[in-house]
């Protein structure tokens, strides 16, 4: 019995992988059958040359008897001619479709079978932009009850995690002695960027070691991307991401910006958050001490059921 059911685990747990991998195995099906079906009719094509000769032959048969019926035993009139050609090519057809019958069944299920792929990643997108979409909503709905509650202020310091600290720095007095002087510091914590955030450093486009020309490129790209969301009216994170070089991920290709000059959904424009005074690493960054900086887009949220 115990043997039985770990078989019936592993035959469900097989099955729930092939569900998986379904796409992948459909796609490879389809390249492989296309393949195979272009090969079996380049073969069926080599004895086609037989079967037209065949008919050729027959059907000179039949002209030369209508031409010359006074050779035959029997009577043969034009009606016989035409019935018989009739039965030449209708015979001919089924060869001919007969032979090429394999290349084509293959041919259509290697299609059918890229078509079912491409439909189970579709349906997979959108149940991901659905859930998606569920879980923006949620955020977006805390969000304002803490901003209706508690203020703009305290919503904001949740969600960079905006803390105060106190430092520590040596004051040098006039009369050359030394003190240590205390202050309050606003900070952000390392923590504090979203899921979208990504760091600018060596591998991305235009970085160099130079930190002035890094921002420089960056305000470029951003600029560059501000002016495709206004020509296309929509921009998708992805599309950011390949500007400057960074692998697209999955959440890239559903969430991005709209630009809608009447009736905005965001901001209406993309923003890198290369200025954030809270985060001393950018003000680093900006200050030309820093060569490297995460950036954090003010993605508007799921944008494919805005399209």
């Amino acid at each position: 019995m115990k043997m039985l059911n770990n078989i019936k685990r592993t035959g469900y747990k097989l099955k729930f992988k092939a569900k998986k991998r379904s796409p992948e195995i459909f796609i490879v099906a389809g390249v492989f059958g296309t393949i195979a079906s272009i090969v079996m009719a380049c073969k069926a094509t080599t004895k086609l040359q037989d079967i037209t000769d065949d008919a050729k032959d027959q059907i000179d048969s039949v002209h030369e008897a209508a031409e010359h019926p006074e050779n035959l035993p029997e009577e043969y009139t034009e009606k016989d001619a035409t019935r018989d050609l009739t039965i030449i090519y209708t015979q001919t057809g089924m060869k001919i479709a007969k032979l090429y019958a394999p290349a084509i069944i293959t041919g259509t299920l290697s299609i059918a079978s890229i078509i079912t792929s491409h439909n189970i990643l579709r349906k997979r997108n959108m149940a991901l932009a659905a859930a998606y979409t569920t879980i923006d909503k949620c955020f977006k709905d805390y969000r304002g009850r803490v901003v209706e509650r508690f203020g703009e202020e305290i919503d904001k310091e949740l969600r960079y995690n905006i803390k105060s600290k106190e430092i520590e720095t040596v004051k040098k007095n006039d009369d050359g002695t030394e003190e240590v002087v205390k202050e309050d510091a606003v900070t952000a914590e390392l923590n504090s960027e979203s899921d979208y955030a990504r760091i600018y450093d060596d591998g991305c486009y235009g970085w160099s070691k130079d930190p002035a020309a890094n921002l420089q490129v960056l305000k470029k790209t951003q600029a560059f991307a501000n002016q495709k969301l206004k020509e296309q009216g929509f921009l998708f994170l992805n599309d950011v991401y390949k500007m400057l070089n960074i692998l697209p991920t999955k959440a890239g290709q559903v969430v991005g910006w709209i630009y809608d000059e009447k009736n905005p959904i965001g901001d209406n424009y993309v923003d890198f958050g290369l200025y954030d005074i809270h985060d001393e690493r950018k003000r680093a960054f900006i200050n030309g001490i820093e060569r490297n900086v995460i950036l954090d887009f003010n993605v508007d949220g799921n944008i494919l059921d805005r399209m």
